[in-house]
């Protein structure tokens, strides 16, 4: 049972780091220290689908899933819902490379809106 819980709080924090690593620079418009935590999480995001690596959460997941007793991601909300958002079936090396384009290409805007927006203060 633990290792259940513990898979599913890791899908969570795993789907909520990349959340962060897409829209985190919205924060920095509130904080501007989350821009020390935000650039480097958004390029570390940006990185393993430009080089297809696998992300390190992904194998402690699978390793907790096996731990509790089920094979994959199979079974709960959590694995239904949120897991086919992460490791969707179409997932390969071109869509890979779109996503970490994407990754930049958006926080390249929301930094773009958060330097006006500094500047609209001063």
């Amino acid at each position: 049972m633990h290792y259940w819980i513990a898979a599913n709080l890791l899908v969570v924090v795993h789907f909520g780091f990349i959340f962060f690593v897409v829209a985190g620079g919205l924060l920095v418009l509130k904080w501007r220290w989350m821009i020390l935590i935000h650039l480097p999480a958004m390029l570390w995001g940006a990185l393993i689908e430009f080089q297809g690596w696998i992300c390190p959460l992904t194998p402690l997941e699978q390793q907790f899933w096996q731990l509790a007793g089920q094979a994959g991601y199979t079974g709960g909300f959590i694995a239904h819902y949120l897991l086919p958002i992460l490791y969707p079936a179409f997932l390969h090396r071109d869509i890979q490379i779109i996503l970490g384009t994407l990754v930049l290409v958006i926080n390249i805007a929301v930094y773009g809106w958060v330097i006006k927006c500094w500047g609209s203060k001063n």
